[in-house]
């Protein structure tokens, strides 16, 4: 059974194929096979848009005749591109999707995390860092704010979630395959790599000792203007205090209403978003450019 787009369909999750797609529900064989799953159609097309053979490019797509259809300016042009596009039935794609209603697209993607000496040899201004962050849906969001903000990384330290979950990946929106992405860096050797890149390391915390709204009003690299990255710690405890330690400077994001505290997610985006734009104000670093 060929299960090409235009070929016979495939309709049993047992199939080797299948079966080969199926396991990287699980990260062990992830980790293995060097390959995940991208879920929906924007997934789909953000991994298809990186140049054949990039890291992240998908190697093969599973689409419901109803899918092939529908999202024709997805699926058409990957199969022109030479990325196999099988038609399977919906029970495949049950099988092969981690939704309660799959949207009838799911692509199987290389990996595509880079090593830190590669982020900091670009000399980044604006980085994410995720402290043993483990809820994977907090994971891909904070990674879809850090693209929106204009990041030029993220990096998941080691005991944090794994960044191709599949609820990650959905969460993310497509960011996944926008920046480059570091995993399993231990905290103080990352500190000291990001120093070393001329990066000033923020941990946001909401016991901080500086108020961000106070840190934004500062001229120039005095406040957020120059390259910055912030460490955002788990979703339950924060950041330890070994971790509060090895930054720069402890911030915390100000409530001027009665909600106790922001979630990890959102105080990403409120820190990300007041750097970006003191970046990109006079005397930011990328003023100008």
């Amino acid at each position: 059974m060929r299960g090409e787009a235009g070929g016979v369909e495939l309709t049993s999750p047992r199939s080797p194929r299948v079966t080969a797609a199926r396991r990287l529900h699980k990260r062990a064989f992830r980790s293995q096979d060097r390959r995940f799953l991208a879920e929906g159609p924007q997934a789909v097309r953000e991994a298809l848009a990186l140049a054949p053979g990039a890291p992240g490019r998908p190697v093969e797509v599973f689409a419901t005749a109803e899918a092939l259809a529908r999202h024709d300016d997805v699926l058409g042009p990957a199969a022109a591109a030479g990325v196999p596009v099988h038609r399977a039935s919906g029970e495949v794609l049950a099988a092969l999707a981690q939704t309660v209603t799959p949207q009838g697209v799911v692509a199987v993607c290389t990996l595509l995390d880079v090593p830190l000496g590669a982020v900091l040899e670009q000399r980044p201004r604006l980085v994410a860092v995720l402290a043993n962050v483990r809820d994977p849906g907090n994971a891909g969001t904070v990674l879809r704010a850090a693209d929106a903000a204009g990041a030029e990384a993220v990096v998941l330290t080691d005991a944090s979630v794994d960044v191709y979950n599949g609820k990650c990946v959905r969460a993310s929106a497509g960011s996944l395959f926008h920046l480059p992405v570091v995993l399993g860096a231990p905290l103080p050797a990352l500190v000291e790599g990001l120093r070393g890149a001329g990066l000033r390391v923020l941990a946001a915390d909401g016991a901080g000792e500086q108020d961000l709204d106070a840190l934004a009003d500062r001229p120039g690299a005095q406040g957020l203007g120059g390259p910055v990255a912030w460490i955002f710690g788990n979703e339950a405890w924060g950041l330890p205090e070994e971790s509060r330690r090895l930054a720069d400077a402890v911030v915390r994001v100000p409530i001027h209403g009665r909600a106790e505290s922001l979630n990890l997610a959102a105080a990403a985006a409120v820190c990300l978003y007041a750097t970006a734009r003191a970046q990109r104000a006079d005397g930011g670093c990328r003023a100008g450019g």
